[in-house]
């Protein structure tokens, strides 16, 4: 693989690039989640350049606001969780999902089979760790029986679908607009508006970075020719900033500035606006845009890329997720002193589910190549000859 991503490497290189660059990324941002650049950089001296330990030290049992997660050392949160827990209904379903796939196989994983959780630093059931935004899965689906088409109405309109569905788009790979298609189904169960939409392009970015020759602005340009209303808004208004700066601290403060308009949380992350997380066709998640463009300020390398997703703060777990996958996606790799340290703290095998999900893409690919075959000879059959 080559430091910089260039739309290099084998299915099998991309997929492990991609959920192994979106674990690291995760636990790389989880001790920093929530804060401000400045905030980081005088908690630790400077910029973080690799993993650091809980914001709180020792304390991060009963230290406000984030008790009783040991968030750092290497441990990832639950935006890994989710990950790999759909990889699990793609390894159990073995064909592309949709909404009923996330109520008959997702919800049951999350709520009955008991992992180990780097954050509790204990066997429990994902979901015990799981944010409110997740936990509406459970609500909804099991407990409300609600059409899992339309589960995802009423919820916090987050990233919270967003910053999972690689494993959608490593599905399609090189196949952006089936990517948006499908997540936007499973991403029903869960969100609804820029929320929903966030899902789906980012899948679709994924699966525009496996494309051979990819680069950071074919998967932009592919993210431009499929997103809607706010979410295209806001990713062609951050990327063009984006496209000005060829280092991230120089990139942190104008790509703020950027999304700022289209992010409903506002200047405070830990206090909210009143219009914070509601649907809307003008606004957009912050954390899609934002990992789009440190992607571009990096060009595709996956270090540069992470670092300033890391170091811009906020909910930068799932930005450095989102910027982690897509620049392993391309082919940039993850540092393996980085990769070693997490899969070692976190009690995760990186490795496993890239394989599994390898295995069944291509099983996927081969059905769908006969059902496209099966559809050509009937329409042959039904239009006659020109």
């Amino acid at each position: 693989m080559t430091p910089k991503g260039e739309g290099t490497g084998t299915l099998d290189e991309r997929i492990t690039g991609a959920l192994a660059g979106a674990a690291v990324g995760d636990a790389l941002g989880g001790p920093v989640e929530g804060y401000s650049p400045e905030q980081i950089t005088e908690r630790h001296g400077g910029r973080v350049h690799g993993i650091v330990g809980p914001w709180n030290g020792d304390a991060w049992r009963t230290a406000r606001p984030i008790a009783p997660y040991h968030k750092g050392d290497g441990h990832v949160t639950d935006d890994t969780l989710m990950t790999h827990a759909l990889v699990r209904v793609y390894a159990t379903v073995r064909d592309h999902l949709d909404a009923y796939s996330v109520a008959e196989h997702l919800v049951p994983d999350l709520m009955g089979t008991p992992r180990w959780i780097p954050e509790l630093e204990a066997e429990a059931l994902p979901l015990q760790r799981i944010f409110l935004a997740e936990k509406w899965l459970v609500a909804r689906l099991h407990y409300g029986h609600v059409d899992p088409r339309e589960a995802g109405t009423g919820n916090i309109v987050n990233c919270g679908a967003a910053m999972y569905m690689a494993p959608v788009g490593l599905v399609n790979a090189a196949n952006p607009a089936a990517a948006y298609a499908e997540a936007l189904d499973v991403a029903g169960a869960h969100q609804s508006s820029y929320g929903r939409e966030a899902a789906g392009v980012f899948a679709a970015a994924v699966a525009a970075a496996c494309a051979p020759g990819a680069t950071p602005a074919s998967v932009v340009d592919a993210c431009l020719a499929l997103a809607k209303d706010g979410t295209r808004d806001a990713v062609e208004a951050v990327c063009e900033v984006a496209a000005r700066h060829t280092d991230f601290e120089s990139a942190l403060a104008p790509l703020r500035e950027a999304v700022a308009p289209y992010d409903t949380v506002g200047p405070d992350y830990r206090a909210p606006s009143l219009g914070a997380r509601r649907p809307s066709r003008l606004h957009s998640i912050e954390e899609l845009p934002v990992a789009l463009g440190m992607l571009v300020v990096g060009g595709g390398d996956y270090r540069h890329a992470v670092l300033g997703a890391v170091n811009y703060g906020r909910d930068c777990d799932s930005i450095a997720t989102m910027a982690g996958a897509l620049a392993g996606a391309l082919g940039s790799e993850v540092p393996h002193d980085w990769a070693k340290t997490v899969a070692e703290s976190s009690r995760l095998d990186l490795d496993g589910p890239a394989r599994t999900l390898a295995e069944v893409t291509r099983e996927i690919f081969e059905r769908d190549v006969r059902r496209r075959r099966a559809h050509e000879s009937a329409y042959a059959a039904l239009a006659g000859p020109r």
